[in-house]
């Protein structure tokens, strides 16, 4: 039987109370419990694409996997395929050189990597710019570091790209106040949750921006291949690895999410410092899943448009069911999600996702979570098959 433990007067560090549990961990619990009621809640909340990989990754993992001599440790760095893959793939793709031995990173998730790197540059009360609305492990990582958060808005209005004469006085506010300067700033484009794409202008922008202030720019960069015809690189602008790191993942590009296989690209110091934190803290990675990575990074460009073609008839279907909520979105948007302006009648995101969830057994992200200006939006995941998507909008209309 179980028996409760005596509390002890012990307690948690300091920083524990500066985060909250993640938004998804308490609402996947709180679905489970609907599910055992016999709600069959369908969830159009988290962005796990729910395709397989490639077959051709996929048979290489099963044939390296049944080898003797590839389940120990592996290298920090991963094996030389591994990072001559994800340099053949930039160069691809991005038209960007990377050397391969010095200037590539594996990770175990850009997740990960932000903690790496965030770990790896800011020291505590160091200034770092987060956009909001954004990702939120951005705020939660920085937050845990100690750094001093500064968010920077992203509007709809300006085409969810940065406000260059805000992020002006930002930077001079920082400087006469006293306090350590701003020292690393997160971009995300294709944008997470707005949809709002890059542009080689944008980037240009960005970096040289991050270039006069001494800023570092780590721009996060996993639904390049997702409804986007032209993937660009912020490594592209000339320059842009003296001040630039980019993380990329194999998560949402091909639909390997549980894998937790990504990278980061910079200049040689750059990854060397990463690599100081990432090497104390993880012990490489498996290696018949790098086998397999550096075969799907062989993929042309048949197989992503494969993967766009069924997104595409998802995006039909979603933006339905925000038509039957009255929100309004960009037709233009790319990557994994619709993201939903709310009607005035509503309101907040939240409550309207809470009135979904309670009424139609349908989970939809409120905006809130990514910053306060994400507060009138929702957000829907194109991991979720036709005939879910049907089944969704068929509840939320009746």
């Amino acid at each position: 039987m179980w028996k409760e433990s005596k509390a002890f007067d012990i307690q948690p560090a300091d920083r524990i109370g500066k985060v909250e549990e993640y938004y998804f961990s308490k609402k996947l619990k709180e679905m489970a419990e609907m599910n055992v009621s016999g709600k069959n809640v369908i969830n159009l909340g988290i962005g796990s694409p729910d395709m397989p990989p490639s077959k051709k990754a996929i048979n290489v993992f099963c044939d390296e996997v049944r080898k003797g001599d590839v389940h120990g440790y592996q290298s920090y760095i991963g094996i030389p395929e591994l990072r001559e893959g994800f340099a053949g793939w930039y160069e691809k793709w991005f038209g960007v050189k990377l050397d391969s031995k010095s200037e590539i990173q594996p990770l175990i998730g850009s997740k990960e990597g932000i903690l790496h790197i965030s770990m790896a540059f800011l020291n505590e009360s160091d200034g770092v710019l987060i956009p909001n609305p954004g990702y939120p492990t951005y705020l939660s990582v920085s937050k845990l570091i100690g750094a001093d958060v500064i968010s920077y808005r992203l509007d709809e209005k300006n085409g969810w790209y940065p406000d260059f004469r805000e992020l002006e006085k930002i930077v001079e506010a920082r400087k006469s106040s006293g306090k350590l300067p701003i020292k690393l700033m997160w971009t995300n484009y294709p944008n997470m949750p707005t949809g709002a794409n890059a542009s080689m202008e944008l980037y240009a922008r960005i970096v040289e921006f991050g270039k006069r202030h001494n800023i570092l720019v780590c721009n996060d960069n996993p639904y390049c291949f997702i409804l986007n015809e032209q993937p660009i690189s912020i490594l592209s602008i000339d320059g842009a690895k003296d001040i630039c790191i980019e993380l990329n993942s194999m998560s949402k590009s091909h639909n390997m999410p549980g894998w937790r296989m990504a990278m980061c690209a910079s200049n040689r110091q750059f990854v060397q410092w990463i690599l100081r934190v990432k090497s104390n803290v993880d012990s490489g990675q498996f290696r018949p899943m790098q086998s397999a990575v550096v075969e799907a990074l062989k993929s042309e460009r048949e197989w992503y448009d494969k993967n766009n073609e069924a997104y595409r008839k998802r995006r039909i279907l979603a933006g339905e069911i925000m038509k039957a909520l009255d929100c309004t979105y960009d037709e233009n948007q790319v990557g994994l999600f619709l993201w939903g302006k709310i009607p005035d009648n509503e309101k907040n995101g939240e409550a309207l996702a809470n009135k979904v969830l309670y009424s139609s057994n349908v989970f939809i992200t409120p905006g809130f979570i990514f910053g306060s200006a994400g507060e009138r939006y929702i957000r829907i995941s194109l991991c979720c098959n036709e005939k879910m998507l049907r089944e969704a909008l068929k509840r939320v209309e009746n």
